[in-house]
């Protein structure tokens, strides 16, 4: 199913949409800008099935020939723009896909969409094309730009575009997501909505991570003992970090998570807003041995890591570095 009901959170843009639809003041050209696995992709597909809808009512119906292509990803007005370079979106990409494209009358539906994913990779060449087409859009056309970094866009795009900022989604829609639709015991789900920071697709994908899973018994198991571990031991822990299809900023949230709720077991002596609450014995050792000013050096040498590791400094000495400091401190 993909229907705005079938979004999560994001009531402004859902409210945009359906009103445009509904109003009949569909724009030619709009940019959904979120981070990463926000449900950009989601939000732009729900969109264009409703306006491809053959009973053309605000939600699309999924039954009608229209939207069952557009489900299925085979709907010949519905365009994704592709790209062979993964790290850009070159001005051939855009000629051809859009440019030389657009003046093509839909085959079947009353409009011709195009989704340019990533739109954040144009270079400003391919900008550039692609801002001709918005100068002078075909009646039928339609062109959704879905991008992480808004500003990456040229003041000139962003003036032709109606701009939709997708908002964090609150962690009780998170949770209630995670519980209700993939089955998530109410403890796992709490966990991936304290990584998830309101990112639902990073929720998701979380949940459903044997890999996420794992790092975080070795990532907790290696903070309780990490007192008493020789230096040999602690490397050998970080270079098992790499084997795992895990961002390292997901480990180093473990960390900062589990160093979050020492600190605030430590002030506040209340288990239930914890995260790791069920390594309560562990977490009251470490928070009755450290110092508040102990703990914050963690915290600042894990934001101090997540900046070096950005910046591409060597890993092993950045992981060891904070392993050090946290042995020291923790």
């Amino acid at each position: 199913m993909a229907r705005f009901q079938d979004i999560i959170g994001q009531e402004q843009i859902k409210e945009h949409l359906r009103n445009a639809i509904t109003a009949g003041k569909v724009s030619h050209a709009y940019i959904i800008n979120g981070e990463k696995s926000s449900g950009k992709e989601f939000i732009a597909k729900v969109f264009a099935m409703a306006l491809q809808c053959e009973k053309r009512e605000e939600e699309p119906c999924q039954e009608c020939h229209s939207c069952k292509q557009a489900l299925t990803d085979n709907h010949p007005d519905i365009i994704r723009v592709s790209h062979e370079k993964p790290n850009t979106i070159s001005v051939d990409d855009i000629r051809a896909q859009v440019n030389n494209d657009v003046a093509i009358k839909p085959y079947s539906g009353p409009y011709k969409i195009y989704i340019i994913n990533e739109a954040e990779k144009m270079t400003p060449q391919a900008q550039n094309a692609i801002l001709k087409t918005l100068e002078e859009p075909p009646e039928y056309a339609v062109i959704l730009l879905l991008t992480t970094n808004v500003n990456s866009l040229l003041p000139t795009i962003l003036s032709r575009c109606v701009v939709l900022n997708m908002k964090p989604v609150s962690d009780e829609l998170v949770k209630k997501y995670l519980m209700e639709q993939l089955r998530v015991p109410d403890y796992k789900a709490e966990v991936c909505v304290a990584f998830a920071r309101g990112n639902i697709g990073k929720a998701r994908a979380l949940a459903s991570s044997e890999d996420f899973e794992n790092v975080k018994s070795e990532a907790l198991s290696l903070l309780k003992y990490i007192k008493d571990m020789e230096l040999n031991e602690i490397i050998a822990a970080i270079k098992k970090i790499t084997e795992y299809k895990l961002e390292i900023n997901d480990y180093l949230d473990i960390l900062a998570i589990w160093y979050r709720d020492v600190l605030l077991f430590k002030a506040t002596n209340d288990v239930n807003h914890l995260v790791f609450r069920e390594e309560i014995q562990s977490l009251r050792k470490i928070a009755q041995r450290s110092s508040y000013e102990g703990i914050e050096k963690i915290i600042e040498a894990l934001d101090t890591a997540k900046y070096r590791l950005d910046a591409n400094v060597n890993f092993e000495l950045t992981m060891e570095l904070l392993m050090l400091t946290i042995q020291e401190n923790g």
